[in-house]
């Protein structure tokens, strides 16, 4: 029978579920069902020797998972039914943000990209990093193939490879694709030619004609045109590269750039000393922090906000430069705009527990400068509500899962869920969720929640 402790053996993918992406054709949904029991989890673990990761898709609609079968075979199981096709090895089980599934898979010791139980022709050494479009209809890997690199994009693998490879980004229109790459291999113990540069940032599997140290952090520009990344060009000196022009000033460090939305400006965090935020090379920010990154824009473009540290063990975050009052001496996870940019939440760790919380827990969320009264073993991200009035977010305590929005915890507990998905309207919530083995769809009024 399904438990606790086997979920826990068999899904890790529930603790690391985001829900960031754009999810396509929400309006099409189903929001009237109340309840559909789609598959029971229980006769899966009796039918099969082993189950692996649970996976459920955007819509709810299906719940999928890797398994071995009596011939001891791998293959995807879906709502209880399994693909035709049968696999050595089979991993990175991912729903698009269209809703098809994903998994790499490995058939006579070579590896490919299977869709909806239809492996890709290519075939590779070995493959990792699945990575969608935001409409889903792109789908790039990273694949090795003779002991060299490449992206491989909807079955079509780029015509260069290289010696090394990291940092797959796929353009927001899902034409494009760029990744850091190595270029040029070092014999050992030459730092000379590791300080020409052996590093830089291929596009379409072309790269740049300039060399770096090192290249982190890739990010396209919202139309798709360009390429920003985060470059060492000596050793103590760090900077920003747009299609391999790095900004004219240097760092001590630097973190990841941001393209401004619908601009071709670029912001990155960058140290001098204390940190602070730049953008095209110029300082927008004061240089008061002790760390700052993780910078999101507001959907209007006109407000930023970043994870910041004033001193050590005093995280928060700042809006435009203006640190909130409120402050953990854990972490700050990257900040959420509302819809209409007019809130921000994210989730804070203490570093110690509450003392007067017994079982002490040490994760909570933040909103608008003020963090919730409930504090949780573990919370997920915030999602806020169309208006932005509401903010749900999933939680766990004691080793069950549940639902908070602004703050309240729904009264029901779960073996297992995912993120919550509020309606067109804002007030409905598709809620996923597995209760006494079996897997449940179900839609609840907000109300239902917050009373």
């Amino acid at each position: 029978m399904f438990d606790i402790k086997t979920w826990n053996a068999v899904s890790a993918a529930v603790h690391s579920c985001v829900c960031r992406s754009i999810m396509p054709n929400i309006k099409n949904w189903d929001w009237e069902t109340k309840e559909k029991c789609i598959t029971d989890i229980n006769e899966w673990i009796s039918k099969f020797p082993q189950v692996h990761e649970l996976v459920v898709s955007n819509d709810g609609e299906k719940i999928a998972a890797a398994v071995k079968t009596e011939d001891e075979e791998i293959t995807i199981c879906v709502n209880g039914e399994t693909w035709e096709e049968t696999f050595e090895k089979v991993w990175s089980v991912k729903f698009s943000p269209d809703d098809r599934l994903t998994a790499l898979v490995c058939a006579d010791d070579e590896w490919t990209l299977a869709i909806d139980g239809n492996p890709w022709e290519n075939k590779f050494e070995y493959v990792w990093d699945t990575t969608f479009s935001a409409d889903g209809k792109s789908i790039a890997i990273k694949a090795r193939s003779e002991g060299k690199y490449k992206v491989v994009v909807n079955d079509q693998p780029w015509e260069n490879d290289f010696l090394e490879m990291r940092d797959m980004v796929i353009s927001p229109d899902g034409r494009n694709t760029a990744a850091a790459v190595q270029i040029e291999a070092m014999p050992e113990g030459d730092i000379f030619k590791f300080e020409e540069g052996l590093w830089t940032v291929a596009v379409n599997g072309k790269p740049w004609p300039k060399k770096f140290q090192n290249v982190w952090g890739l990010d396209f520009s919202s139309d798709s045109a360009h390429v920003a990344a985060e470059v060492r060009i000596d050793p103590e000196h760090n900077t920003i590269a747009i299609d391999g022009k790095p900004w004219s000033e240097a760092y001590s460090w630097t973190w990841g750039p941001k393209f401004k939305p619908n601009s071709h400006r670029v912001t990155a965090p960058v140290q001098k000393g204390k940190w602070s935020l730049a953008i095209d090379g110029e300082i927008i920010w004061p240089a008061i922090f002790k760390q700052l990154w993780h910078q999101v824009f507001s959907p209007d473009e006109v407000s930023i906000a970043a994870v910041v540290a004033l001193k050590n063990g005093k995280w928060t975050i700042a809006v435009d430069g203006k640190p909130w009052n409120t402050t953990v001496n854990g972490a700050v996870v990257e900040p959420v705009f509302s819809p209409n940019g007019k809130k921000i939440a994210a989730i804070v760790k203490l570093d110690e527990p509450v003392v007067e919380l017994k079982p002490y827990r040490v994760w909570s969320i933040v909103v608008d400068d003020y963090i919730w009264p409930e504090w949780f073993d573990m919370v997920w991200d915030p999602v806020f509500s169309p208006d932005g009035e509401n903010v749900a977010t999933k939680v766990e305590r004691n080793h069950k899962y549940t639902w908070a929005i602004n703050g309240k915890v729904w009264n029901k507990e779960f073996d297992a869920i995912w993120p919550p998905i509020f309606s067109p309207d804002g007030n409905k919530m598709l809620l996923r969720c597995i209760e006494n083995g079996k897997y449940y769809r179900r839609i609840i009024s907000v109300s239902e929640i917050l009373g």
